[in-house]
Order: C-alpha cells, then sequence, then structure tokens
C-alpha cells in the first residue's frame, strides 16, 4: 500500500496545530485568547460521544464475557493495581519535591495573599466526603447519567445493563449485536471528528499562550520542571518497568499513541482522545471486556500524573511559607492524598478541589499559598494528563496480561509497525478516513 503523503498525517497537522497556536498567542496575545473557541469546541465534540462509547464498549464487553465472576474480577485488579500505581506517584512526587525544594527559593508570604482566588475550590473541599462520593456516582436516572457525562454514572449504568444482558443469555443476542454495530458507528462518528483535532489542538494552545503568556512561566519555573521531571522519571522507570514486565516495550507503546499524546499536548485534556484510546487498545491485543471496564475507571481513578502534580504543589506551597514538615506530617499527607485523590474524582477543577481538602486537614500551611499556583497550572495540565493517558494505557494492557486475555503475538506485531486486522469490522467508508487508528499508520 502507497504511503499517504506526509501533509495528511494527523501527527504532522496536530503538531502544527500547537506551533501556530504558540506563535500566535506569543506574536498577539488578545487574538491568541480568542481562539478558545476552537479548542473548547473540539472537546465538546468529542465528550458528548465518550458517554454513548463507553456504554456500547462495557455493556457489549460484559455481554460476551462468559460469567459474573469474570467481570468482577476484571474490575477488583484493575482498582488493586490503579491504588498500588498511585501511591507510587504519590510518593515519587513527595521524594523528588522534598530533595530538590522548588518553594525554598522564593520570597513570597503565603500567608498576606489572597485566599477569595481559590475560595471556590476551598468551599467544594468542605463538602468533599467518600459519602458524597459514593453517592455521586448514582444517577438521578437513566437517562441524566448521558446527559451530565459523568463517566462513573456511565459506568454504573453500562455495568448494570451488561450483567443484565449477560445474565439473559441467548434471549439478548439481538440487542447485544445491535449494540456492537451501535459502537462501530460511533467509531467512524469519532474518526471523521478527529480530522478536527489540529484545529482544536491551535485553538487551546493559542488560547493558553495568549491568556496567561509565556512570561509566567519564569515566575514558578523550577516547580515547573520539577513537575515535568517527574512525569518522566515516573513515565520511563514506573510504566517502563511494568510494561516489561507485561511483555511489551514502552518506548514502542509510545510511538503507537504518538498521536493521542500530541492531542492531549495540544488540548490540555486527556478526555479528548478517550474514545481513540479504547478503540487502540483492542486492535492491539486488549480484549473488550478489559478495555470497557479499566479504561473509564482509569480516568477516575488512575490519575498518576495529576497524583504527581498533588503531593508536589502541596509541598510547594509549604517550602514557599516557610513550613518545615517532619517525616511524620509528610507521610499524613500522603495518607490524605490518597484519600481526597478519589474523593475529587469527576468534580470540575479537581486537582485545586484535592488540594484544598488536604491543606484544610494541615492548618499550619495557609492555604491561600494555592493562588500562587493558578497562574501556571494551566502550563503544567499538559504533564498531568499526558501522565495520565499513558498511565491508563499500561494500566489496561497490565490489567489484560493479569487476565491472561493480552494477545501477546498481536501485541508485538502491531507495536513492531505490522498489520493487524482490525477488531471492530469498519465500513469501507469508514476504512478512507484518514487517520482511523490502523496499525501501519501508528
Amino acid at each position: 500500500m502507497a504511503r499517504k503523503p506526509l501533509y495528511k498525517s494527523l501527527y504532522l497537522q496536530v503538531l502544527a496545530g500547537i506551533a501556530l497556536g504558540v506563535l500566535l498567542g506569543y506574536v498577539s496575545p488578545d487574538r491568541g485568547a480568542a481562539m478558545r473557541p476552537f479548542g473548547d469546541g473540539f472537546i465538546k465534540l468529542i465528550r458528548m460521544l465518550i458517554g454513548p462509547i463507553v456504554f456500547t464498549t462495557v455493556v457489549a464487553g460484559i455481554a460476551r464475557a462468559g460469567a459474573l465472576k469474570e467481570v468482577g474480577r476484571i474490575g477488583l485488579r484493575a482498582l488493586i493495581y490503579f491504588e498500588v500505581v498511585s501511591t507510587f506517584a504519590l510518593l515519587i512526587g513527595l521524594v523528588v519535591v522534598s530533595v530538590t525544594k522548588p518553594g525554598s527559593g522564593l520570597t513570597v508570604d503565603a500567608r498576606s495573599l489572597d485566599a477569595s482566588a481559590v475560595a471556590a475550590y476551598t468551599a467544594a473541599s468542605k463538602s468533599l466526603s467518600v459519602t458524597d462520593f459514593l453517592l455521586n456516582i448514582i444517577p438521578n436516572t437513566f437517562v441524566d447519567a448521558f446527559a451530565r457525562g459523568d463517566v462513573l454514572q456511565v459506568l454504573l449504568v453500562s455495568v448494570l445493563f451488561g450483567m443484565a444482558l449477560l445474565a439473559l443469555g441467548n434471549r439478548a443476542a439481538f440487542l447485544i449485536e445491535l449494540i456492537e454495530q451501535f459502537s462501530t458507528a460511533l467509531f467512524a462518528v469519532v474518526a471523521i471528528v478527529m480530522r478536527l483535532a489540529p484545529l482544536g489542538a491551535f485553538g487551546a494552545m493559542a488560547f493558553t499562550v495568549g491568556r496567561y503568556g509565556l512570561d509566567s512561566l519564569m515566575v514558578l519555573g523550577r516547580l515547573m520542571a520539577d513537575v515535568y521531571i517527574t512525569c518522566l522519571l515516573f513515565v520511563f522507570i514506573v510504566l517502563g518497568a511494568i510494561a516489561s514486565s507485561t511483555g511489551f516495550s514502552l518506548l514502542k507503546f509510545l510511538r503507537y499513541i504518538r498521536e493521542e499524546i500530541l492531542i492531549v499536548l495540544g488540548t490540555s485534556s486527556s478526555e479528548s482522545v478517550l474514545p481513540r484510546m479504547m478503540e487502540k487498545l483492542e486492535r492491539v491485543g486488549c480484549p473488550k471486556r478489559v478495555v470497557g471496564l479499566v479504561i473509564p475507571t482509569g480516568y477516575s481513578f488512575n490519575l498518576d500524573g495529576t497524583s504527581i502534580y498533588m503531593t508536589m504543589a502541596a509541598m510547594f506551597v509549604a517550602q514557599v511559607s516557610g513550613v518545615h514538615l517532619s517525616l511524620g506530617q509528610k507521610l499524613s499527607m500522603l495518607g490524605v492524598l490518597l484519600l481526597t485523590s478519589k474523593g475529587a474524582a469527576g468534580v470540575t477543577g479537581s486537582g485545586f478541589v484535592t488540594l484544598a481538602a488536604t491543606l484544610s486537614a494541615f492548618p499550619m500551611v495557609p492555604i491561600g499559598g494555592l493562588a500562587l499556583l493558578l497562574g501556571v497550572d494551566r502550563f503544567m495540565s499538559e504533564a498531568r494528563a499526558i501522565t495520565n493517558l499513558i498511565g491508563n494505557g499500561v494500566a489496561t494492557m497490565a490489567v489484560a496480561r493479569w487476565e491472561g486475555g493480552l494477545d501477546l503475538q498481536r501485541v508485538t506485531a502491531v507495536l513492531n509497525g505490522g498489520s493487524a486486522a482490525p477488531v471492530v469490522k469498519a465500513t469501507p467508508e469508514v476504512e478512507r478516513l484518514p487517520e482511523v487508528v490502523g496499525a501501519t499508520d501508528s
């Protein structure tokens, strides 16, 4: 098959969009900031598809699982994995920020800062509890889960519906087939929407640079550098070790999802590639039932990049304030973060809500110090989102191997650039769309 021209490559198109966005935001900040609707519009187009895609994938995966105990086993193993790896992420963030001390060189008095700038987050943190979180997973109605776009609510509805179809057996065969066909159509829509990814990346990046300016990066440059370096260490050491033990090369996997990484870099949102990640993971050899359960759950419970950032940000505020925390207090903060990071899942501005809830448990650290992070938080969101994306991809591969369902022969072939038959049979029209996630293009 003839190789497609470079200008048709989604990878290069998104890269060009990011570069043009940075340039416009720097040269003309006002015009750059005005490009925000392009980024927001692209993310909204993707978000409108996430609920139905999660529903159809999870329902079809569970209905074809063969036994309810298999579904429960996958979910339990995924949660164990998430908890262990998230703890590693928090520990690594704690160690790095304690060694590098990015806040020790600043002379800002965090106690004198106006805490009203983060008032919305501190207010939300006061109502943050395990009970509220668990009750929030249950939607008011079946349709409300999809209307709100809450992934955890959609996941709950999907699991219950899939278990019902599994219990019905052959009587539900026609409905299962219909849901699978609907899933195929949804991924065809994703392929169409992804044509707008370069425009979305351009708009989001132009807004970020135009609105906040590159000058703001210099003020808290040490913290930003430490966060990016720590995320890189986590990806290549921790996730690299997990990938190696699972039976695949992390570097080849990163090359396989390089387009998704660039899109997340441009949009600062890992949600923007959730449908593509689900399809690519199926294509590389993960069973549908594993992908359907692990990926949506991981988007709420396996936020490795966010865990790293929260630990480092909390310690940074303490360092700027001149507050010395003992080893016991640091470990206590780690324990609080383990709880609050789960409770804030799915909450708007969850990173700041979690930080506010954590710092409120340590009165010696002024919560107003969070205002220091508002200006550069957007620039660090790319590192968090990309780390979250890679972490959930590796998690799905690891759980699939743990389940004995990972096709290692297929994984090797696809990651080495060979061809593999698509998991979901596409129509000829879908196959002609640019950058559908075929193995040879990835």
